[in-house]
């Protein structure tokens, strides 16, 4: 059903005046960026020059490149671990029956009703009797295992006909070739959904890598921002607004590389 041109206009407006709503903070951040002390205090909207000297200040104030390359692995490596436990963990609750699995699974669901900060403290005792603070797997593993993630991917893999799984037995498929040749090729929607929200929630964690790190070695793009504000007494906002610029330019390549391939696998998925 075609919409009149009356309501096209109305749509396009609203998603247009949204559009600039939501993006207006980046714009101004950037535009910040480019001014000098005094011209913040001026109130002034648009710099006088673009320049890149607040550019410049992060990288000096900063290892703002090692913390930028912490942030990559440390995102891309809980990205990775959840794709693999939750896939794992949501294959053996729709295709390995076993006595108790329903309820098992929703003992596992209701974790997701435990605020993350009333677990926080055992997990960095157990990080710390691990002597695993200021490593990779001190900021990573504590995140594998995602209630919210696995309930995403079991929904999905339900949707998977028995006869396929019947007929893949009756190949000689098992249970593991099954998971890799059929399952995983069939779940990229969910796959890249989930994998798009692991990495985006691990890069902007702040709380956790604050208390397993104590050294400039493996801490992330998040500590350093927040460096940049209590490095002097009166914060320079128009340094600390580069490095915000330069934080966020990994998620918004991201972001437009991989929308094509998401919305694909979105209509994908819609079609089947």
């Amino acid at each position: 059903m075609t919409m009149s041109l009356p309501k096209k206009l109305i749509f396009y407006t609203l998603l247009t005046i949204s559009a600039i709503v939501l993006f207006f903070p980046i714009v101004y951040a950037f535009l910040i960026s480019f001014m000098t002390g005094p011209e913040l205090m001026q109130g002034k909207f648009l710099p006088e020059s673009f320049h890149l000297d607040n550019y410049i200040k992060v990288f000096d104030r900063l290892p703002l490149l090692n913390y930028l390359l912490n942030s990559f692995i440390v995102s891309a490596g809980v990205m990775l671990g959840q794709l693999a436990v939750c896939s794992l963990a949501a294959y053996a609750f729709v295709f390995i029956p076993f006595k108790g699995r329903d309820f098992v699974f929703f003992l596992f669901i209701s974790t997701m009703m435990i605020p993350w900060e009333a677990t926080m403290i055992p997990n960095f005792f157990i990080i710390q009797n691990l002597n695993w603070l200021n490593t990779y797997q001190g900021l990573t593993l504590p995140f594998f295992a995602l209630a919210f993630g696995t309930f995403l991917l079991r929904q999905h893999f339900k949707t998977i006909p028995k006869e396929l799984h019947e007929a893949a037995q009756v190949a000689g498929l098992g249970p593991f070739a099954f998971f890799r040749r059929v399952v995983l090729p069939v779940s990229k929607t969910s796959l890249v959904t989930l994998g798009a929200y692991g990495f985006l929630t691990t890069w902007n964690m702040y709380l956790w890598p604050l208390l397993v790190t104590t050294n400039d070695s493996v801490r992330t793009v998040q500590i350093g921002l927040k460096q940049l504000q209590s490095q002097e007494v009166a914060t320079d906002w128009g340094v600390v607004m580069a490095g915000v610029i330069v934080v966020i330019i990994p998620t918004l390549l991201l972001l437009f590389l991989g929308q094509k391939q998401l919305q694909k696998g979105l209509t994908q998925g819609a079609l089947k």
